[in-house]
């Protein structure tokens, strides 16, 4: 088999159903099923591209400005969340007839320790994680195999959007709905910012911190 059609076309379809699959699997890793997947993605990543994997994932460093991840990223995930707690979850909750389910993160609450050791996981199994595999691969994958032409971005969004809310089943059929829509954006936000995952990743950890401290003091 040619080396070089095996790693930039078998591989990383070999790789997407290979995490897919393990998400699914009943293992009870929690975040750590999301950082063996990011060890899956990285290694995958690193024999298709080599030395430069981490730029084909999207870290760029002429984007890692204190402009950009300091005051950009954090204002926009502000946003993002306000959009999520005053339109999303109400809109969808009636829709649905069913609340979000967040009791998975009951144990948090008035546990300052617990806080802290979640909101590290959150950083490194949602922020970096969930952003390097779903938007540094997946996406960028899809982009690889189809282009980045109007009708090809609104797919790759759309289809990794509807995953990415698909495997939050934990929060219940309210809650995959909203990540879905959620996923989608942070898709957009990614595809805007010219494929730059540092920014993907402060949004994301801004506004899972925001969340993860609203269900700490009990307005989530």
């Amino acid at each position: 088999m040619n080396t070089s059609l095996f790693t930039s076309k078998i591989l990383p379809v070999l790789t997407i159903i290979l995490v897919l699959v393990f998400w699914k699997l009943p293992l009870g890793l929690n975040y750590f099923e999301m950082i063996i997947a990011t060890i899956i993605i990285c290694l995958s990543s690193f024999i298709e591209f080599k030395s430069k994997f981490l730029k084909k994932l999207g870290f760029h460093r002429k984007n890692f400005t204190i402009k950009n991840l300091l005051i950009k990223a954090p204002l926009i995930a502000i946003g993002l969340f306000i959009l999520y707690f005053y339109i999303l979850l109400p809109v969808i909750t009636k829709i649905t007839q069913q609340p979000i389910d967040y009791s998975g993160f009951n144990t948090i609450k008035n546990n300052p320790t617990l806080l802290i050791i979640s909101l590290i996981f959150i950083w490194v199994s949602a922020a970096f994680g969930e952003e390097m595999v779903w938007r540094g691969y997946f996406m960028k994958q899809f982009v690889k195999f189809f282009g980045d032409g109007k009708l090809s971005i609104g797919i790759n969004i759309i289809l990794f959007g509807i995953l990415f809310g698909f495997f939050h089943a934990y929060q219940g059929i309210t809650g995959q709905i909203v990540t879905a829509i959620l996923g989608a954006i942070l898709g957009f936000i990614f595809y805007k910012n010219k494929y730059d995952l540092w920014f993907n990743i402060i949004v994301h950890g801004v506004f899972d911190s925001i969340a993860l401290m609203g269900l700490y003091f009990g307005f989530l």
